[in-house]
């Protein structure tokens, strides 16, 4: 039963189905029913019922729950790593030891966090009142997850949801919901109320979409491409919703002269290479000074050939399949492209032999790249590093700028005066100094211009879910105040 809707599994009313791939394989893994517009009224109207009782709750209440959601999933980490490595074709080396680890540290941070909504401190700003701020949740939370990062989306759009207050249904990716529904069986283990947390395995067209536009639903949190961003943000406002959006990115990868090149060199692969690619903060725009870009292509060329595409189950692959053989004809078709204006250094093609049944694709190197060209501007999504070359820090910084994404970056000197000024003037969401990719649950993600706007993790995310109450109390008893005359005076 692949629907989670009121604290219990359930199958769909639609009556329809869908099979999720195993993408090393093409394989079935499950048949899952998918949610039409009864089952996602059905998980509203089960997260409106569950909202009074649950954002009622003292922070100690919720942060019980959330600590022990993140015990028993650690406690199943095993499990959840083999699911999610089948599900979305990632190495089991990834599943076990990022994303898992990952979503388990995640709750446990917001279990902790839940207990210090903070606003500003009571004082008399004006002089005769006493003013106070309370943070408030929104209400009914519908959020829509992503494919590359099915658990760890999952808990970033779950945990300062429900960890503020709010209640919450989920619309994971229907090619990848299968560690969804545990993940959200967890919180009613742990002893949140039926309702709070709520899973639909839908398309996006009808189950998305209808939660998006749902008029009870008070706030909408996307994780996706910037296409569709756009549409989940139009579809919000004919309801007047909150919206967060975290979309695509194309972050820029800036090595100055004076950088370590082998730092550079294995952080260039291990940045582009992450997930396959399938990263919206991955390094795809590899901007070098000309003194080192010969050497960096061909260090980055000979990391990349030695990386190792294999079985996901197998502890010596390195590097897994796309997500689905759709998206493997995409960033295929991009890199055939890119043959008649860029030189392909190395990759560029599906592998012979047993993986060929997957969607592998090799680990892609392209140099002598048109700025214009749409390997250098739009979002690959997959194993492929563009490199350019600039000649001073000037041209670096506009290189890096020279995109309608700003999600995250890197610079790598030697020199905390260039990278101070990196940090500054690169107009992205993070901005990381030799070194790429490092999340870490204390510190916030999202972006800038086309990549969105609002922040996941660390306690800025309450910013996102949370309204913000002004309260005001007279300090003087005083009848007749000041400001009064300034509308009528008494009589005589």
């Amino acid at each position: 039963m692949h629907q989670y809707i009121g604290g219990q599994r359930r199958e769909a009313s639609s009556g329809e189905t869908f099979d999720v791939l195993d993408p090393s394989t093409n394989e079935t893994l499950e048949t899952v029913t998918l949610a039409g517009h009864d089952d996602v009224d059905a998980a509203v109207a089960a997260a409106s019922d569950a909202f009074e009782q649950w954002s009622r709750a003292t922070p100690a209440e919720r942060s019980t729950v959330l600590l022990k959601a993140a015990q028993l999933l650690d406690e199943r980490a095993e499990e959840l790593a083999q699911l999610e490595s089948r599900q979305a074709g990632k190495p089991i080396r990834l599943a076990r030891e990022f994303d898992v680890p990952g979503t388990v540290d995640n709750t446990t941070f917001f279990g902790a966090a839940a207990r210090r909504l903070d606003g500003m401190a009571s004082a008399e700003y004006s002089g005769d009142h006493t003013s106070s701020i309370r943070r408030e949740p929104i209400g009914v939370v519908g959020s829509i997850a992503p494919w590359n990062y099915p658990l760890q989306m999952a808990a970033w759009k779950i945990l300062p949801a429900i960890a503020a207050g709010n209640t919450i249904v989920l619309k994971p990716a229907e090619i990848t919901p299968l560690t969804s529904l545990p993940f959200a069986e967890a919180f009613t283990e742990a002893g949140a109320p039926p309702g709070v947390v709520n899973v639909v395995t839908g398309s996006g067209p009808v189950a998305g979409a209808h939660l998006v536009g749902h008029p009870d639903v008070d706030m909408t949190s996307f994780t996706g491409s910037t296409a569709v961003g756009r549409q989940v943000m139009a579809t919000a406002a004919a309801t007047g919703k909150r919206v967060h959006l975290e979309l695509g990115g194309k972050a820029p990868f800036v090595v100055f002269d004076d950088a370590d090149l082998e730092a550079a060199v294995h952080g260039a692969v291990a940045a582009s290479l992450i997930n396959t690619g399938q990263d919206c903060t991955a390094a795809t725009r590899a901007i070098v000074h000309r003194s080192l870009h010969d050497e960096f292509v061909r260090g980055v060329a000979d990391l990349m050939a030695a990386v190792r595409m294999g079985p996901t189950a197998d502890e010596a692959t390195d590097l897994g399949p796309l997500s689905s053989a759709a998206h493997q004809t995409k960033v295929a078709g991009m890199v055939e492209r890119a043959r008649g204006y860029a030189t392909v250094v190395t990759g560029g093609r599906t592998p012979d032999g047993d993986l060929a049944r997957g969607c592998y694709y090799e680990p892609t190197l392209l140099t002598d790249v048109p700025l214009d060209s749409e390997i250098w501007r739009d979002e690959v999504f997959g194993p492929v590093l563009a490199v350019v070359a600039f000649d001073d820090d000037d041209e670096a910084i506009a290189l890096a700028n020279d995109t309608p994404f700003g999600l995250a970056a890197s610079a790598w000197s030697r020199d905390t005066y260039r990278t101070a000024r990196a940090t500054r003037e690169i107009k992205a969401g993070c901005v990381w100094i030799n070194d790429h990719i490092p999340i870490i649950s204390e510190m916030p993600h999202g972006g800038y211009r086309h990549s969105g706007f609002g922040k996941d993790m660390s306690a800025y995310s309450f910013d996102e879910y949370t309204n913000v109450k002004h309260v005001m109390h007279d300090v003087t008893a005083v009848a007749h105040k000041p400001w009064h005359r300034t509308i009528f005076t008494l009589p005589s």
